[in-house]
């Protein structure tokens, strides 16, 4: 992948009145925001990694890290590689080399399990990212951009289907 861009994962949300969930990433030296419309368990799923949750059972995201760990594979990346039709494309790359396909709401997860980098393709973030200037802004600052962000969207802006 030729130019690639990391990400930093600012947050999941609920998009009202749709009720649709929401991941915003950003980039890491960049002003721009990627928008992707996720399920409901994904959403789930990233948010209990943000905020450190250890399911009494292992969720889905949390197998698959622990299946990775019991077969010695290190998951090296995730990029976002495409976005076509409204649909964005992922893969988890490892350290052997090896590549998987995934949706990036899954991804996500998974990366944030493991520690891995996120990177977004140029095209993505040329074709869906949204410039929010403002280098010096804290966290808090911009979720509240993106709460001002998602009073004005919708998930028709970006396409009919989600990542």
């Amino acid at each position: 992948m030729a130019n690639v861009n990391e990400l930093d994962v600012v947050g999941v949300r609920v998009e009202m009145p749709s009720n649709q969930p929401i991941v915003l990433l950003k980039e890491s030296d960049g002003e721009r925001y990627l928008p992707i419309w996720i399920g409901a368990v994904e959403a789930t799923a990233i948010a209990y990694a943000q905020q450190g949750v250890v399911p009494p059972r292992p969720l889905t995201h949390d197998l698959i890290r622990d299946l990775l760990k019991a077969i010695g594979q290190e998951l090296a990346q995730v990029r976002i590689t495409s976005l076509q039709d409204g649909v964005f494309y992922a893969d988890l790359v490892f350290t052997s080399g090896l590549e998987v396909s995934a949706r990036p709401s899954d991804a996500i997860a998974i990366a944030l399990r493991t520690g891995s980098p996120i990177f977004g393709a140029e095209e993505v973030l040329n074709e869906a990212g949204i410039p929010i200037p403002d280098a010096d802004a804290d966290p808090e600052d911009e979720v509240e951009k993106f709460r001002e962000f998602l009073d004005g969207v919708s998930p028709e802006d970006f396409g009919p289907a989600h990542g």
